[in-house]
């Protein structure tokens, strides 16, 4: 839901603990009657718990760096088959308008609410930068992203965890066999999406390179299949997914996976989406530079 008027928050103008227990409500663990009552003992300032969850929710209208309608690159939905999943898929599709032969692709993989302005808007920005862009969107067996966060997280949880997998997945195969691509994919995911970049890269033999943003780790068996090169970013005040790097990178050592990973000093968890206060300029756009040299390295 878009609020224009809504100022600009930095995630230091909330307590931590207030961060903390906003994370814990974005991904389930906590609902939003359990939110306002542990936020209430932080409340400072004549800021309300309920001021407080309002503010941290997303404003659209902050993330949109690349418009719809930019000339630069052409953007379609588009259906595909997901034979192992739910049958039939959507996602959101991105490329140069200008294309002198083939180019490789990146798969973008959403959060835990669907493909939302965000991911549409980070699909174009990838777009702009040279690359076959495919973001499927797990809800669609439900309807697709409902335009609104908390029914987007809510229709979210009710997704088969086995299925939803295979439908992402489909993914990879649709945008490597387009006649304009060259078949050198890769995978970036922010959040839902950084632990399904892991997925791929443990699934997928042939990916060219995984970039998983605040993602869980596969354990250490399944880390000992992973081929492609990886690049890893963590918040370094998210210690409910970075406190499993350390095991992850010794998997990775002990296998011979060749990775990169970045812990941002005094960020949190969703750095990287500039929709809420947990957005964090600077380091969000190092770990953007720092992917688009690793995708340019890899998948050329």
């Amino acid at each position: 839901m878009d609020r224009p008027s809504s100022p600009r928050l930095k995630a230091s103008a909330f307590p931590q603990e207030v961060l903390d227990i906003f994370d814990g409500y974005v991904h389930g663990e906590i609902d939003r009657r359990d939110f306002l009552e542990r936020a209430r003992r932080y409340a400072v300032g004549g800021m309300s718990a309920a001021a407080m969850l309002e503010l941290l929710r997303p404003n659209y209208a902050w993330a949109q760096q690349v418009p719809k309608d930019d000339p630069r690159i052409v953007t379609q939905y588009l259906d595909y088959p997901s034979p192992k999943g739910s049958g039939r898929m959507r996602g959101y599709f991105a490329r140069p308008a200008k294309v002198a032969g083939k180019l490789p692709g990146v798969i973008v993989i959403h959060e835990n609410r669907g493909l939302n302005p965000y991911i549409e808007d980070v699909t174009r920005r990838l777009a702009v930068a040279g690359y076959l862009v495919f973001a499927p969107d797990a809800l669609t067996p439900l309807g697709g992203y409902p335009g609104d966060e908390e029914k987007a997280a809510a229709m979210f949880a009710t997704l088969d965890p086995a299925k939803r997998t295979e439908d992402l997945l489909a993914a990879y195969d649709v945008l490597k066999s387009m006649p304009e691509s060259t078949g050198k994919i890769g995978v970036v995911g922010f959040c839902f999406g950084g632990t399904t970049a892991n997925i791929f890269a443990v699934r997928l033999p042939d990916l060219a390179a995984a970039v998983p943003f605040y993602g869980g780790q596969p354990s250490a068996e399944d880390a000992a299949k992973i081929k492609a090169p990886l690049m890893l970013h963590y918040a370094g005040l998210d210690t409910r997914i970075t406190g499993g790097a350390p095991a992850y990178e010794a998997a990775l050592k002990a296998n011979g996976v060749r990775y990169e990973a970045f812990i941002y000093p005094g960020v949190n968890h969703g750095f990287h989406n500039d929709t809420t206060p947990r957005y964090d300029e600077a380091a969000a756009k190092l770990a953007w530079r720092r992917t688009l040299a690793f995708l340019d390295k890899n998948l050329h």
